[in-house]
This record gives C-alpha cells, sequence and structure tokens, in this order.
C-alpha cells in the first residue's frame, strides 16, 4: 500500500477540527474518517494482479544515441485501472521519462514509451516494473512490483570512423592503385627491370637476363592477405580515466580503427580481449561483417581490478595464428608491474611476429610539467616529470628489442596506430 499526497494534505486538515474541539472524542472522530477513506480507495482501486505487460525494446544501439523502451500495459480486471507506473532501468540508461501516468479502462491497454538515453556502454538492464493503482479518491494506491527483464546493448560509438576515409586513401596508394610503387620491399612479385648499381644481386632474375642478354633484376611490393592479431588489455591499469573517458574505451577506439582498416586491405584479423583469461573475441574469418562481430564482442568489455597475466599472451596469440603476423598489444606503458611481464612476453613474441605496443598517455601530465608557479605546482611537475620518463624508460626498452612502440594522447592513438599498420605494410614487415 501507498499514500499519496492527496492523504497526507486530509490528515492535515483533520488537525483544524482538533484544535477547535480539542478533546480524545474529536481525535477518534477524525481519525476514524481518516482511516474509512482509505479503505474506501483501497477497494474501489484495480488490483494490480489483474495486470499484463507486453515489452519492446531494440536489442542493441550505439552509445549516445537515443532508442525508445515500449511497455504495453493491458487490464484485464473489472475496474479502471489509474496507476502510476515506474520502468525500473538502471540509471546509466539514461531513462527520461521512466515514471508515467496511465489511465486504463477495463479490457483495454495502453503503451507506455520510455526514452532512453545510455551514458555508458555495455549490457543496460530493466529487472522489473512497478504499478501504483489509485482509488477513486486519489488518496491510496495498492502497489506491487512485477519481474519484468529486458536488456539493452550499447554499442561502442566508433569515434575514429572519421580517419579511415583518409587511411584508405594511404593505403590505396600502397597498393599501387594512385601511382605509388616502393621497390625492393616485401616478397610478393610486382615487375622485371634492368639492374643499375647498387641492386641486391640475389634479386636478379637469370633467366630473363639470358633472353634478354641484359642483366635484370625482379621487384617486390609488399605482401597482402597477412594477419593482424590485436590483445586489448582489460585488466586494472584499462580502468584508469583520461581525459573524459576509460583508457579501456581509448583502446576500443584505436583496435575498430586499426581491424576494419586492416580488412579493407585484404589482411586477415583476429581480436581478442584478455586480462587472466579471454574477455572477447571476433576474426575477420568467422561469418559476418567484422565491424558488427568487433562492437558486439567490445560491448560488455569492463576493466577487471586485477593484474593482467602476461605469460599467457604467447600462447594466445598462437592460438589465432600460427602464422607470422603483426601483433599489436594495446595496453599501458607504465612502470611497475606491467614493465616486469611485458618485456619478456614482447622479446618471445619477437622471434616469429611483427609487435606493435600501443599506449593512451595522460595529456595532463604534460600540462603538470610545465606548470611551475607555486612549490606545490613544481612537486607535481617534478611527479609528472617522473612518469614520463619512466614511459619513456619502457619504451626505448621495447624498441631496442624490435618492437614498434605508438605512445600518444586519447584522440591521436587511433589515427598514430593506423599510421604504424600503413607504415609497416609499406616496408613489407608484414
Amino acid at each position: 500500500m501507498a499514500i499519496s499526497g492527496r492523504f497526507v494534505l486530509l490528515a492535515l486538515l483533520g488537525v483544524v477540527p482538533v484544535l477547535m474541539y480539542p478533546d480524545w472524542g474529536t481525535v477518534l472522530l477524525v481519525c476514524l474518517v481518516l482511516c474509512a477513506v482509505l479503505v474506501f480507495d483501497l477497494v474501489t482501486a484495480a488490483s494490480p494482479r489483474s495486470i499484463s505487460f507486453e515489452r519492446s525494446v531494440a536489442g542493441s544501439v550505439t552509445l549516445l544515441t537515443g532508442t525508445d523502451s515500449t511497455l504495453t500495459i493491458t487490464n484485464s480486471g473489472p475496474r479502471r485501472l489509474r496507476a502510476t507506473v515506474r520502468d525500473a532501468w538502471q540509471p546509466s540508461a539514461g531513462a527520461q521519462n521512466p515514471v508515467q501516468r496511465l489511465d486504463i479502462p477495463s479490457g483495454e491497454r495502453r503503451r507506455m514509451t520510455v526514452s532512453l538515453h545510455p551514458t555508458r556502454r555495455g549490457d543496460l538492464k530493466a529487472d522489473n516494473v512497478t504499478v501504483r493503482s489509485f482509488g477513486s479518491l486519489g488518496l491510496a494506491a495498492r502497489q506491487r512490483t512485477f519481474p519484468s527483464s529486458a536488456s539493452l546493448r550499447v554499442l561502442p560509438p566508433f569515434h575514429s570512423r572519421r580517419h579511415l576515409p583518409s587511411k584508405l586513401r594511404k593505403l590505396r596508394e600502397l597498393d599501387g592503385k594512385a601511382a605509388v610503387q616502393i621497390r625492393g620491399a616485401g616478397t610478393e612479385f610486382d615487375s622485371l627491370r634492368d639492374y643499375v648499381r647498387g641492386d641486391d644481386v640475389r634479386s636478379i632474375d637469370w633467366r630473363a637476363t639470358a633472353r634478354r642478354s641484359a642483366v635484370v633484376v625482379r621487384t617486390w611490393r609488399p605482401e597482402r592477405d597477412r594477419r593482424v592479431v590485436i590483445m586489448l588489455d582489460t585488466s586494472r591499469t584499462a580502468a584508469a580515466r583520461i581525459e573524459d573517458e576509460p583508457r579501456l574505451d581509448t583502446g576500443i577506439e584505436a583496435a575498430l580503427l586499426l581491424a576494419v582498416l586492416a580488412e579493407r586491405g585484404g589482411d586477415r584479423v583476429d581480436f581478442f580481449a584478455f586480462d587472466r583469461r579471454v574477455r572477447g573475441r571476433a576474426a575477420s574469418a568467422s561469418r559476418g561483417n567484422l565491424l558488427e562481430q568487433l562492437v558486439q564482442a567490445m560491448a560488455p568489455l569492463e576493466a577487471e581490478l586485477i593484474e593482467l597475466d602476461w605469460s599467457q599472451i604467447p600462447g594466445q596469440v598462437r592460438a589465432v595464428s600460427a602464422h607470422r603476423s603483426m601483433v599489436v598489444l594495446l595496453t599501458a606503458l607504465d612502470g611497475g608491474a606491467p614493465e616486469e611481464g611485458l618485456l619478456p612476453m614482447a622479446a618471445q613474441l619477437m622471434q616469429q611476429h611483427v609487435v606493435v605496443v600501443a599506449s593512451v598517455r595522460d595529456p595532463m601530465l604534460a600540462e603538470m610539467q610545465n606548470e611551475r608557479t607555486t612549490a606545490a605546482h613544481v612537486f607535481r611537475a617534478a611527479a609528472a616529470e617522473r612518469a614520463l620518463l619512466e614511459r619513456e624508460a619502457v619504451a626505448n626498452q621495447l624498441r631496442h628489442l624490435g618492437v614498434e612502440v605508438v605512445d600518444a594522447e586519447p584522440h591521436q592513438l587511433p589515427p598514430a596506430l593506423a599510421d604504424m599498420y600503413i607504415r609497416l605494410k609499406a616496408a613489407g614487415r608484414l
């Protein structure tokens, strides 16, 4: 049972006769009248047991775009339903009007539409619906909560899609569609040409030389249809917020841009999210659109407050690709535990693969480093300087092993990683 503001006002009005005739009889009479009115209203209210629900909600929606959740309520009881209905979506679903007043005659149905504007990625749920059925006087209500589950998957926004056209143009130029030729790089045969001083003698085509009575060499171009393996770190370091989003979300944007670009370039792409176990997978060799697979796999990902198990990553890479691949590790470059596990693991992967480590750098470090107006700012600048030096030390150790490192601010990381892929492809290292 629930009471309304009208009943509270009526109870306050009952104080007036008590003040005018201050005795126990007046108090008892006022209480009896209030109880009688309350019981009458509850008796005339429609029973919540006679209500049934049907839900309709989109299966998925992109973050920061709106959608509607429709709840169809049927009143199969003999009385008119005057109710307040609350559709209990979780706060991050951004429900604009989850509580609505409905008036449903007996035997009829009404639709309740709730506007949703999600503010976070993942699976958002509504577990129940609460109904307050008021009587004809609107003083009291019969309340009941019904289990009525609904789920909405909020997909990553893929803001870095805006960089895709320019990167694809560079890739088309690399493939020779825009009069760009790269000689001496790669292992895929391109054409024959006359020998010039400085050419590698191993590239001489002796058969063609014998036919033409002139020394002829083969030219090569970067290989296509190679493999790109992307590992997204979902351990505790991915939970750190940089600017206005977690490090994990920035990694998702970079992984989406690189994966779509590599697939458009004719390469096979494998993606997995990992900390101590695999949290999500997607592959271009599977059926269906790669982008759809990626966003569905990435949508429910959350940073786990555990350390990344670096020792398992080589085995996970072998599980998806036994061939030479470009292995991209989207993780943190902070000193400490990641450094201890990252370096030996990268050295192991470098024996067979081309390894790229991509990490997002907090732009606030540069701001703190340059601000030294007060003593407090000087200490903060020293801390920022130390953090940047530790990152650079880790990056230099990785480069010494032959690993390519991309260390950029949040909005720069996706295009910088895409440029690294294009450079490696142009150099014939994939």
